[in-house]
């Protein structure tokens, strides 16, 4: 799959269901800045942070420019990041494994259930079976991506490093296509797109200044 770099036009979502809201097509969205949150159901941090601050974004903005939209996607657990889990997290606010226990830690729940809801549309990403084990070359990727000094390791500890990135892929069933797409490294992840349609950024884990990125985006005036 060919991944979306900064700057490039942003396809159609790859993803398999719309659990609640009506589909968004990106290519309706120009003029407006579109955040997509991509969440995994078995992610504490997803719920503690992502979920929460992409809620409070379409509450002070989405009368002004802003569309988001959540993504559901899988790269592990895929016993527990299903689409049955995520009607079960619209339809109940039901949260499951890893995100319950440790909200329940927190006292973050509500009669065992999410303490609140999910406003804007909510989709299933598409997950695709894998059937051929993974080449060198993509062993080789997925290390650059994800271990920028791995050129500095010793020897020993870069063949180390190589065999286990082999035995984490290849313990993969399936791939998430939004997912690659974006060549997201993990959950919460945040993706903006420009008035243009254009990928303006891609974020890992919880940041700080997502409010500010979103008003620049806003501010932006469209290209002629």
């Amino acid at each position: 799959m060919n991944k979306i770099r900064i700057g490039q036009t942003v396809p159609l979502l790859p993803v398999s269901d719309w659990i609640q809201g009506n589909p968004i097509d990106l290519t309706q969205q120009n003029g407006r800045v579109v955040l997509i949150e991509v969440f995994q159901l078995n992610c504490p941090g997803c719920f503690l942070y992502g979920l929460p601050q992409a809620i409070e974004m379409h509450r002070k903005y989405s009368d002004k420019g802003l569309t988001v939209i959540g993504i559901s996607t899988a790269f592990e657990d895929f016993d527990k990041n299903t689409l049955d889990n995520l009607k079960l997290l619209v339809n109940q606010q039901q949260v499951i494994g890893h995100s319950y226990r440790v909200l329940a830690e927190h006292d973050l729940l509500d009669d065992g259930k999410l303490s609140y809801r999910v406003p804007f549309p909510l989709a299933m990403d598409r997950l695709i079976e894998r059937r051929a084990n993974f080449t060198d070359e993509e062993i080789t990727e997925f290390i650059n991506s994800r271990i920028p000094d791995f050129e500095q390791q010793s020897d020993l500890q870069r063949e180390q490093i190589r065999q286990n990135v082999a035995f984490y892929l290849e313990g993969l069933k399936y791939r998430a296509e939004t997912f690659e797409l974006f060549d997201l490294q993990g959950t919460p992840s945040s993706i903006l797109i420009d008035k243009e349609g254009r990928l303006a950024e891609c974020l890992f884990g919880h940041d700080p200044e997502l409010e500010f990125r979103i008003q620049k985006l806003l501010e932006a005036e469209i290209q002629k």
